[in-house]
């Protein structure tokens, strides 16, 4: 079967949103973009939004919309975003509608890598239409040597995203699925393996080219 006749056949179907969520640093975006080269389906990362400045080798509109702060809130007064959130009490963070429900009717899945406030926004939006799963650390003590390897926080910000991720972590039981990202090859394997069971479940098939 070629690519454009899969994807005209499950265009029937609408896809599966997965809604991903965990502590700053855990390796959500590292972890997801594995996972969606690995699974047979057709599957998109839906890019946030986001008004704070890229960082090194972030790619803007492929990593984030790098949105100026009075871009963001007239997306939110046009009522164009599914979820958002401000961040530290300085950066917005949001998802725009476009990067999800069009791509869902036209039989692609999307996965949303966003923060846990910004997840109990969209459960509620999506009740029963929506897989929603918590990616964990070992413990703080590793999700600390994760953030500092990065380089790019100072004390006081490192301090703050570390209050916020003990936070988060308290609210994994809000999730349908938790995935342990002890290693990347394992949680990835985890993470392929509920998003394949999630299309199987509507009723795709893998896509297969020729």
């Amino acid at each position: 079967m070629s690519q454009s006749e899969f994807f005209n056949r499950q265009s029937a179907i609408l896809a599966p949103l997965f809604v991903l969520s965990g502590p700053s640093g855990v390796g959500k975006t590292t972890v997801v973009e594995e996972a969606i080269r690995a699974v047979r389906y057709p599957l998109r990362r839906a890019v946030t939004a986001t008004t704070r400045p890229p960082r090194p080798g972030e790619r803007p509109e492929v990593d984030y919309h790098f949105w100026s702060v009075e871009r963001f809130v007239d997306a939110l007064d046009r009522g164009e975003m599914l979820e958002h959130a401000v961040v530290f009490g300085r950066d917005y963070y949001g998802t725009p509608r476009a990067e999800v429900d069009p791509y869902r009717s036209a039989g692609v899945g999307v996965i949303l890598v966003i923060d846990v406030q910004g997840a109990a926004q969209v459960r509620a939006k999506y009740p029963g239409d929506h897989r929603s799963i918590f990616l964990q650390v070992p413990s703080l003590a590793e999700l600390e040597r994760r953030l500092r390897a990065r380089g790019t926080e100072d004390e006081a910000r490192l301090a703050r995203r570390l209050d916020t991720a003990e936070r988060d972590l308290a609210r994994a039981g809000e999730f349908a699925d938790r995935v342990m990202n002890d290693t990347v090859p394992n949680a990835v394997r985890a993470l392929t393996q509920i998003i394949n069971d999630e299309f199987q479940a509507r009723g795709y098939e893998p896509c297969l080219t020729s």
